[in-house]
């Protein structure tokens, strides 16, 4: 059995990824604040913008996580097509549950759906992952580890759905996404000490590209992605608050045409006989 090292550059990629995947999760959840507050068209596109952040987020996690993986006595490469199914296949099955959640009108019963098929999709992008890696050996895991997994990812995925209806505040969503980012770390480590590896030296090259080749670049694209999308919306007022805002400055104008008094600064054209 080859050594696993689940953090070679040490607290690095674990801390990195940690981040990565808090980021995703509080503008997912951001985006449905503003998503549920919205009818039509603009309900559509907040919706779609946070399944791409969650699934982006998920995804970056995953495999700024997996820049750390290494195994002795064998180099590790990345199939190209498969890594890239992953991340597409994350946000499909991630939008599935926000939609889910966006447009149900039983409240619980969207909850329990867009947990399950979130949850799922996040299990699914990780095993989709790991499929992608090739190295010099044979990969086996333990079954009842993959399936404690899976059940992180379900749990996780309903509370940060629970989080998206029932969470206003920026305080509380800042909140909810730190706890988000820990269920979604926790999952990817429980899944990652599922594997064990069998590896069988060998000289011959392998297919698909190094971390740094391709996930790296990747990784900092879609990272770049999160970070300019966060400061967007963070920049953009929500309906709700939108509506506080003119409320509070009708109230500002009011006063200030009380306090004035008639005829005073109204603008008007002084009467003539």
């Amino acid at each position: 059995m080859g050594h696993l090292d689940h953090a070679a550059y040490g607290w690095l990629t674990p801390v990195l990824s940690y981040v990565m995947a808090c980021i995703g999760a509080a503008l997912g959840l951001r985006c449905t604040v503003h998503a549920l507050a919205a009818t039509g068209r603009s309900r559509r596109n907040w919706l779609l913008t946070a399944a791409s952040a969650i699934g982006t987020g998920i995804w970056t996690m995953h495999f700024v996580a997996m820049l750390g993986f290494s195994v002795t006595g064998t180099e590790i490469h990345f199939n190209v097509p498969l890594t890239i199914l992953s991340l597409l296949g994350a946000m499909v099955v991630v939008g599935a549950g926000v939609f889910a959640v966006g447009y149900g009108r039983d409240r619980g019963r969207s909850l329990v759906l867009g947990g399950l098929t979130t949850g799922l999709g996040v299990a699914s992008m990780h095993y989709l992952g790991m499929a992608a890696l090739r190295l010099h050996g044979d990969i086996t895991y333990d079954p009842l580890t993959v399936v404690l997994s899976v059940a992180i990812a379900v749990v996780a995925a309903t509370a940060a759905l629970w989080a998206a209806l029932n969470i206003r505040s920026p305080l509380a969503v800042a909140g909810a996404s730190l706890v988000m980012g820990a269920a979604v770390s926790s999952m990817h480590y429980t899944g990652m000490t599922a594997v064990a590896v069998r590896v069988t030296p060998s000289d011959a090259a392998l297919p698909g590209a190094t971390a740094m080749q391709f996930i790296f670049p990747l990784a900092v694209g879609l990272g770049s992605y999160l970070f300019l999308t966060s400061a967007f919306v963070a920049l953009s007022p929500t309906a709700d608050e939108r509506a506080a805002s003119a409320s509070a400055q009708r109230l500002g104008e009011h006063a200030q045409a009380q306090g004035q008094g008639p005829g005073v600064g109204t603008g008007s054209a002084p009467r003539t006989a």
